[in-house]
């Protein structure tokens, strides 16, 4: 019995120091996570074998080869591609629709654009639809797409602007955009076409009387429904004693609401050979631009525009990605404009030491792990993610080294019993 005793003894010792070896081995490896070995006595259940206080064992057993998921120390790589989480869940891939799991967010792009690690995994998220919007509850393999941001026309020019009380009514009239006399303030916005051509609508303002100013505007320095004209549109502004605008009226606009004007008819140009403005065959924003001037005011105080919001871009192309604490994914083009093109997806099992090792820092689904749950970081019991970072190895090198010394001397005092054994046994074997 003894033999058996001390051998179950030895393979226990071997498995220890494999598992520990192991994890020495892998104290480098990103999102690694360290195994422990669990042993258990072993009882022979035998009539003849005694009971209660005098039943002797029969050795050691290995009972479970334990994943330890502990939160592995996070690492600034300052690549945006590099995720880490922080708190509970799984990094999810596919590869041909084998599902893994994995703590490692070393991850890229290929050819195609797909996020993937190493082994050409891809990472699994939400995507966006053809109109933007962000698809929750379905999983795809995510992707970084290059193609160029479609063109977006201006239709709306919102804008804060104050006109000084104390101006004096212009010493030249009528108004002509190129003799600064003949108005008394002016700015420039750029607006764009159908097709992404940048064009400046630019406004000027002339007293022409109290509390009471008139608005021109061009765009490209002509009147904006006829390229060869510099004729320009305008509206009359009419103030309150309080310095709020209170009417707006013009035979070039459509006046909505106060201070709302819709720019109608706009045709845009460019020069051509001989200098001249032409149309350029794009088109403005459907149903014209809105002009919204509400927030006007006259005070005195110097001229000034302190707000403006307006739509509309030129064509861009991706220039660079970011990755929140909520997984989503922001692509940033060279038009200025940036969007959400996907968000990351996060798995979690209600027991992950049943998740079964696949390599590659990689655990598949079992029936012990039960199925995952799957969600957005940040939300529920799901931890955020940091971009620009990695999940190192929660090996705790100290703690395995002196691991292996225990290791080490259980190995030897395990063969000490059987030498010990082995050494009675050939006493017997002298008696007879």
């Amino acid at each position: 019995m003894s033999f058996n005793v001390g051998l179950s003894g030895l393979n226990a010792a071997s498995t220890s120091l494999n598992v520990t070896g192991n994890n020495i081995a892998n104290v480098g490896t990103t999102g690694f996570k360290s195994a422990r070995a669990e042993f258990g006595d072993m009882y022979a259940n035998s009539l003849f074998l005694g009971s209660g206080r005098y039943k002797v064992g029969s050795g050691v057993t290995t009972q479970a080869i334990s994943q330890q998921f502990t939160q592995g120390n996070v690492t600034t790589t300052g690549a945006s591609m590099d995720l880490a989480i922080n708190g509970n869940g799984f990094f999810i891939t596919s590869n041909n629709g084998s599902t893994s799991y994995t703590r490692a967010g070393a991850f890229g792009t290929d050819s195609s654009g797909n996020i993937v690690d190493a082994s050409g995994n891809r990472l699994q998220g939400y995507g966006v639809n053809a109109n933007g919007d962000l698809v929750s509850g379905v999983l795809t393999d995510l992707t970084v797409s290059t193609a160029a941001v479609s063109p977006k026309a201006t239709s709306t020019l919102t804008e804060t602007v104050n006109l000084n009380s104390s101006d004096a009514v212009p010493s030249e009239s009528p108004f002509d955009a190129s003799n600064s006399k003949s108005y008394n303030y002016t700015f420039a916005t750029d607006v764009y076409d159908s097709q992404g051509n940048k064009h400046s609508l630019s406004q000027y303002f002339v007293k022409t009387d109290t509390n009471a100013w008139s608005m021109y505007v061009t765009v490209d320095g002509v009147n904006p429904a006829e390229p060869s004209s510099t004729v320009p549109y305008s509206a009359d502004l009419s103030f309150n004693s309080s310095g709020a605008l209170v009417g707006s009226t013009s035979d070039d606009f459509t006046v909505d609401n106060l201070g709302k004007l819709t720019l109608i008819d706009w045709v845009p140009a460019s020069q051509n050979a001989d200098g001249e403005m032409v149309a350029n065959g794009a088109s403005p924003a459907s149903g014209g631009m809105l002009l919204d001037v509400v927030a006007t005011t006259q005070y005195n105080t110097t001229s000034a525009q302190t707000a403006k919001v307006v739509d509309g871009y030129a064509p861009g192309s991706l220039s660079s990605l970011s990755i929140d604490a909520d997984g989503y994914l922001f692509g940033t083009y060279s038009n200025g404009q940036s969007k959400v093109i996907g968000q990351v997806a996060l798995a979690t099992f209600a027991n992950m030491q049943g998740l079964t090792p696949a390599g590659g820092t990689n655990w598949k689904e079992s029936y012990a792990s039960g199925v995952p749950v799957v969600g957005a970081p940040n939300a529920g019991v799901m931890g955020d993610i940091t971009a620009g970072a990695l999940e190192d190895s929660n090996v705790d090198l100290t703690s395995e080294l002196v691991n292996l010394i225990k290791a080490q001397s259980n190995y030897q005092a395990n063969a000490k019993t059987i030498s010990t054994e082995s050494t009675l046994m050939q006493t017997i074997l002298q008696m007879t």
